[in-house]
């Protein structure tokens, strides 16, 4: 087996990390303890604003009227084919009861959260299509309580498209707050008195961090880390296509993981070639975002064999993942870890992220080897129950005391005897092994 790296990442996903998780844990604490006015005085140390929190229906009224006709559309769009795709994926899924045994019902239920909270990047980028992938995918599952957060942008508060949009998915409420104090207030139930069940939505490392501290209080999507792209790509591949999909994603910031999983030296050369110039040729902001994400964490990694191929990048677990190579089937028969699936040349990251229909909030920093990306399912609780008959019980409580008794839990085995005795009292039970185990 022959796996080289053509160009090897300077850095990983834990660079810094201690400082962040010290910081969020500082900041989670005094927010905790002081409540909305510690929000808000981070809201306008971190953010700038010190207007109102709540976005009231006057304010997403104005923020509506400034969007353009055209955006709305595009946002229409993009709510329609995520809300079908998110209903799809919550109708894959139902109810049910079975008879395990004569008299012996078990059943599954799904019970949709009572609060969520949505969390929309809006510092570098405005991150419309995030509020519809959160919101909507929420509502779908029948939430009754979505709290959406995002950054104030300027004087007027948070983007306009973003609040509109948020809207048009449904949020019940809208606070105008960023970052780690963004998270707490949602988290906290702070202005509006309804912690939330679970958090979701991306965001930068001290976002993240902040839910991956919450965890366990409250649920979080996934431990999600800086956006990720990986290309599987052979010699069919076309390298300007190949390269500008990378330095799509690489725009998102610095620490963004760019990688190519090849067998064509041939198109590394070509892909290496090309990425210099094509990043040269972006704006400002994200030439410098895209020029240190590939310096620092891209990756080029050529392979003999595409089983080779596969083997590297189920180990990278990709939160997004191209294939750019011959037979496409194959790929997709044999690849396990990925956040979602892109196939073939027409099929791109932004294309997934913006509008096409799947989720863009995905698994990152290997995640994607336990877990797949947000869906209505993570919105909803299964639960199971079950209800038996007396005649059913004569086998169950029997075996259960048996059971219990041999992993030395006297008590549990009583809850069985005592059954029987109530409802078989002239029956006589083995309710003990009496074999040496």
């Amino acid at each position: 087996m022959t796996i080289q790296y053509y160009k090897k990442a300077e850095k990983n996903a834990a660079t810094g990390y201690g400082e962040t998780q010290e910081l969020v844990a500082r900041m989670l604490a005094e927010i905790e303890a002081e409540g909305e006015a510690k929000a808000k005085e981070y809201c306008r140390t971190l953010d700038g604003w010190e207007g109102d929190v709540v976005v009231s229906r006057e304010q997403i009224d104005a923020a509506s009227a400034r969007v353009p006709e055209q955006l709305k559309q595009d946002i229409q769009f993009a709510y329609e084919r995520v809300s079908r795709f998110a209903t799809a994926q919550r109708d894959s899924i139902g109810e049910f009861e079975v008879e395990l045994s004569p008299g012996l019902f078990a059943g599954q239920k799904l019970i949709p959260m009572e609060t969520a909270g949505c969390y929309v990047p809006g510092g570098r980028y405005a991150h419309i299509a995030s509020a519809i992938m959160s919101v909507a995918t929420a509502k779908v599952a029948g939430v009754k309580n979505v709290v959406a957060c995002s950054v104030p942008r300027d004087e007027n508060g948070i983007h306009p498209a973003i609040l509109y949009a948020m809207d048009l998915a449904g949020a019940d409420t809208i606070l105008q707050m960023g970052g780690v104090q963004g998270i707490a207030s949602i988290a906290f139930g702070l202005f509006t008195g309804k912690p939330a069940d679970i958090l979701v939505g991306p965001g930068n490392r001290f976002v993240a961090e902040a839910k991956r501290q919450l965890f366990g209080r409250c649920g979080i999507d996934m431990f999600a880390g800086p956006t990720e792209i990986g290309i599987i790509a052979d010699d069919t591949a076309d390298p300007d296509i190949v390269a500008a999909d990378l330095v799509g994603q690489a725009e998102h910031g610095p620490d963004s993981p760019a990688w190519l999983f090849t067998t064509s030296r041939k198109l590394a050369d070509a892909v290496t070639e090309r990425m210099p110039g094509l990043i040269a040729t972006l704006p400002e902001t994200q030439r410098k975002a895209a020029d240190a994400a590939w310096r620092d964490y891209g990756e080029i990694i050529l392979c003999d064999t595409r089983e080779e191929v596969v083997e590297i990048s189920d180990r990278y677990a990709s939160e997004h993942l191209e294939i750019q190579a011959e037979d496409h089937d194959w790929w997709i028969a044999r690849l396990n870890s990925y956040g979602s699936l892109f196939v073939g040349e027409e099929a791109t990251v932004a294309f997934g992220d913006k509008c096409s229909g799947t989720n863009h909030i995905l698994p990152t920093k290997g995640a994607a080897r336990y877990t797949g990306g947000l869906c209505a399912e993570k919105f909803l609780k299964i639960v199971t129950y079950q209800r038996q008959s007396r005649e059913a019980t004569r086998d169950v409580a029997a075996v259960t005391a048996r059971l219990s008794r041999c992993e030395g839990m006297e008590g549990h085995a009583r809850t069985g005897d005592v059954r029987l005795a109530k409802y078989y009292p002239d029956e006589t039970f083995e309710l003990v092994i009496t074999e040496e185990v």
